[in-house]
């Protein structure tokens, strides 16, 4: 007969033929695992945590990446997305419309989508000052970092902008983002807030929410800005990105209404986080019911 000094948490006993548990403290369920429900305790280090006596088992440590390190991807990735991004255009110029429309929004957005899933888990992949910018103000982004960033972004743009002026000289014109003579100067203004109004409220869900599927996000923000080109490239060169314009802009000589590609961009960016952000989900909604993590591959 139990006694009441035995252990109230003793496992009954088991069915007979049933084997013994290989690991009877220990249950991993991966599917049951929500990163935005294991809260940090702001005690745990990327080391101290496992060696600590007051260590959180259950969180999950961030790997530390050194600025140096996430300022050179951020570099290398928008050299590539402004090398190709603005190719595709001048190609166009120079053979007389081989690309098209829709091969220049492709080949954006397959640049985006190419550069995202190979640095975004090193820098971000932010590739775009306005992005950078929207981020830091809503405290998705330390601000300390925001100079840097940018810094990388200008130069690897003004960088990517002089290689094509060696490449493809004379046609450079062709890859400068200005407004067509069929738009005005207001409207001209919009479109671009509009669309980077739509591609940070994209951003923004696949990138700072737990509950997008994570391993979509550079396929989701490709084929925005492949959406955003097919309507507005025509119009306005679709920058969304104001060192897609400030580079090809230094490199031609061209900066006609450089202002509304700066400004445009960065006022939509913001605007679209923000709303996606005001809009989202509660990340309290039933903090006692555990949600599977999102995974393109679990399905």
């Amino acid at each position: 007969m139990p006694t009441d000094t035995e252990s109230p948490n003793m496992s009954a006993p088991a069915t007979p033929g049933t084997p013994a548990p290989l690991f009877p403290s220990l249950r991993v369920d991966s599917l049951s695992y929500d990163r935005k429900a294991v809260q940090n305790c702001g005690k745990c280090l990327p080391v101290d945590s496992w060696m600590s006596p007051h260590s959180c088992v259950t969180v999950f440590p961030k790997p530390d990446v050194s600025l140096t390190r996430k300022l050179g991807a951020e570099f290398v990735g928008t050299f590539i997305l402004i090398f190709f991004a603005t190719a595709a255009p001048i190609v166009n110029q120079k053979y007389d419309g081989a690309e098209t429309l829709i091969g220049n929004a492709g080949c954006a957005g397959l640049a985006v989508m190419i550069v995202i899933l190979s640095t975004g888990h090193i820098s971000g992949a932010h590739l775009n000052p306005s992005l950078t910018l929207a981020f830091a103000v809503l405290r998705h982004f330390p601000w300390i970092q925001v100079p840097a960033y940018i810094a990388a972004q200008v130069s690897a743009s003004i960088c990517a902008s002089f290689a094509l002026k060696g490449l493809f000289h004379p046609y450079l014109s062709g890859g400068v983002t200005v407004p067509s003579v069929t738009v005005s100067t207001v409207q001209a203004f919009f479109l671009e807030f509009v669309i980077s109004f739509n591609l940070l409220f994209v951003v923004t869900a696949v990138a700072k929410d737990t509950r997008a599927v994570g391993e979509l996000a550079g396929i989701a923000v490709g084929a925005t800005v492949m959406l955003n080109i097919l309507v507005a490239g025509p119009a306005t060169g679709a920058s969304m990105n104001p060192v897609r314009t400030l580079g090809p802009a230094v490199a031609a000589g061209n900066y006609k209404q450089i202002w509304i590609y700066l400004v445009a961009p960065t006022a939509g960016a913001i605007s679209g986080a923000a709303v996606y952000t005001s809009v989202k989900l509660s990340d309290d909604v039933d903090p006692t019911t555990p949600r599977p993590a999102r995974s393109f591959r679990r399905g």
